[in-house]
């Protein structure tokens, strides 16, 4: 039940190498942090009575004279469980299957903390989308908040979406003495094909449908409990946490409801319990599990499957949180390395479940390692190594069991071997030039697409470019549309997704469109080419405030190069415009906006992580 580990590869070992030495000062500061508040026996040892008798004032009888002692290890459980969004519903009865989970492997577990989650999908084109990337921070504060107690042994961290599980796997880190294991809800049942999804989208941004058939086609997409089925940041999220050992295996995609995603919570209650220091020999701190090894397969995996851009401000924040320093330049030269080996929404019509059904993770894992594109030995949750994880789980008499992934995929258009990918390259480039450093998702753009030099069109938000197109200023010609002031420290870097429709449009109407933007397109990004994340951002005095209607821009996501064909000499000299008088004359009110004020001061550049934390630790 294992794959061979092969030795990597050799650009895989390259990249790892270079990672560990320019890490090496800050993640040896931080290993040295987590070892010094490794405690002999439970923290809640040190407490005063005082303390401790607050810690178990609630419990029931006998947990508190579990607690009272110092064998019995004590999980905390950390729920973005609310039951507005789909993804988060089913987690509302894991609490209580958990605790019994850790009852019946000799611990104890406690609700420590909820976190918020906001929906991406729900705020898309609105003022809340400006509070999106900062939540995830926000999510990092409220589970270090939950696990400040000094009352817990480990801890069970319930989450799905966009920056929901890098929040908490941000605060695990900064308890990366405990064993943390992320428990997953599941994707929802399939709902209206993605391809006819797009198709009724495009004909509304069109105009040639109204909104009751858009909201009818919608709601036949998202229609029930469980993530999105598209294979977005929340879906990224999930396989990503399985590659770098965060999941039992197998986990990512089993729907919710079912038997066996109920064994595989219960699984996660047991396991953890399991991996505590009070256990002995199989202690799995998470600080120590997420190394350098752990944060090249996640950016291997991402890239193999064509995952969500935002993964790349993710994995940058929260491998800085483990003191390890990865860059958007690492990500490039794995994806020269790295085959394509999905077709899945928006680079393809099938979706997660889809993935799943034929070979899902456990098929992914074992092609990866049997390529050398990832390391089987890097440690995780389940057991010794990677290797373990190329698998899928059943029930066997109701008793949760891990067989073979299957040799074969079950769908070549959805899922290939290593030997017979969908591309050579991985799904993401980085491109420089003088307008600065971006990120591009190729995998959804037909290579013929990937290379574009056009006049510019510039734009001060997504309202403006909408209105562009609704007026049809934009047809009749090819365009490179310019959105600036759209980075963190602007209004806090929302998607701008809704920006994908009317240049679909465009596009399909015969016009090569690209955009270039200091904002996000996450992972509902599709085959208009985008060069996303512009660093430094228009705000900040980047390129992209000198840029003018009419200025020649190149886009070569395969050579990687951005550029505005303009003298140097002469865009030098043009006088930066400033950013739009309601991001400059003071608070920006609205929709808790305000509140946010000094989150967009202090952030950071999009290259780093957009975080707020100060950038690498250690």
């Amino acid at each position: 039940m294992s794959a061979v580990p092969v030795s990597p590869h050799p650009v895989v070992a390259r990249v790892t190498e270079r990672i560990a030495a320019r890490s090496a000062d800050r993640r040896a500061a931080y290993l040295g942090r987590i070892a010094d508040a490794r405690t002999r026996g439970p923290a809640r040892g040190g407490l005063g009575c005082a303390n401790l008798a607050h810690g178990f004032a609630a419990c029931a009888p006998d947990v508190k004279l579990q607690l009272r002692g110092a064998v019995t290890p004590n999980i905390a459980i950390v729920s973005s469980y609310n039951d507005m969004l789909s993804a988060h519903a089913p987690l509302k009865d894991y609490p209580d299957v958990l605790k019994a989970a850790v009852a019946e492997a000799g611990g104890t577990a406690q609700f420590a903390g909820g976190v918020p989650a906001m929906c991406d999908g729900i705020t898309q084109g609105r003022a809340g989308m400006e509070l999106s990337l900062f939540s995830r921070d926000v999510i990092a504060m409220a589970t270090a908040v939950a696990l400040s107690h000094d009352m817990f042994d480990g801890a069970l961290l319930l989450g799905v979406c966009d920056k929901i599980v890098p929040g908490l796997v941000i605060g695990a880190l900064a308890f990366g003495h405990l064993p943390a294991i992320l428990v997953p809800a599941g994707p929802m049942a399939s709902g209206l094909p993605n391809a006819q999804k797009a198709a009724i989208r495009k004909r509304f941004a069109a105009g040639e449908i109204d909104r009751d058939e858009l909201l009818a086609a919608e709601a036949d997409s998202y229609h029930s409990s469980g993530t999105c089925t598209f294979y977005g940041t929340a879906n990224s999220n999930q396989l990503l946490m399985e590659v770098m050992g965060l999941h039992l295996p197998g986990a990512s995609f089993v729907p919710p409801h079912t038997e066996l995603r109920d064994g595989l919570t219960r699984a996660a209650g047991r396991r953890v319990v399991e991996i505590t220091d009070l256990r002995g020999e199989a202690y799995t701190p998470v600080g120590e599990l997420l190394d350098e090894r752990a944060f090249v397969n996640g950016v291997v995996a991402l890239l193999a499957t064509g995952g969500s851009t935002n993964h790349t401000l993710h994995l940058v924040a929260m491998a800085a949180a483990a003191g390890i320093e990865l860059t958007w330049d690492d990500f490039d030269e794995l994806s020269r390395v790295t085959p394509l080996l999905t077709r899945l929404y928006p680079n393809g019509t099938a979706d997660v479940n889809h993935f799943h059904a034929a070979g899902g993770t456990g098929f992914l894992i074992r092609e990866l390692i049997g390529a050398g594109l990832v390391h089987g030995d890097a440690r995780t949750v389940g057991g010794a190594s990677l290797a373990e994880y190329a698998v899928v789980p059943a029930l066997d008499g109701g008793e949760l069991t891990w067989t073979d992934a299957p040799a074969t995929s079950g769908d070549a258009e959805v899922l290939r071997p290593a030997a017979e990918p969908f591309d050579e390259h991985g799904g993401l480039h980085t491109v420089d030039g003088n307008l600065g450093r971006a990120v591009v998702k190729v995998s959804a753009v037909p290579a013929e697409r990937r290379t574009i030099e056009a006049p510019a069109r510039v734009f001060g938000s997504q309202d403006e470019l909408q209105a562009a197109f609704a007026a049809g200023e934009l047809d009749g010609r090819d365009v490179v549309a310019v959105v600036r002031f759209q980075g963190p420290a602007a209004n806090g870097m929302p998607e701008l997704h809704k920006l994908t429709p009317p240049l679909g449009v465009l596009q399909d109407r015969g016009h090569r469109v690209a955009l270039v933007t200091d904002g996000r397109m996450s992972g509902a990004s599709g085959a208009v080419p985008a060069a996303i994340h512009v660093s430094p951002e228009a705000a900040a005095g980047g390129p992209l405030a000198r840029v003018r209607d009419g200025d020649v821009v190149r886009l070569d996501a395969d050579k990687g190069l951005l550029e505005v064909l303009v003298p140097d000499d002469e865009f030098a000299a043009r006088e930066p415009v400033a950013p739009p008088s309601e991001l400059t004359g003071g608070a920006v009110y609205g929709t808790g906006r305000e509140l946010f004020g000094a989150f967009r001061r202090a952030v950071g550049p999009a290259e780093r992580g957009a975080g707020v934390f100060g950038g690498v630790a250690g």
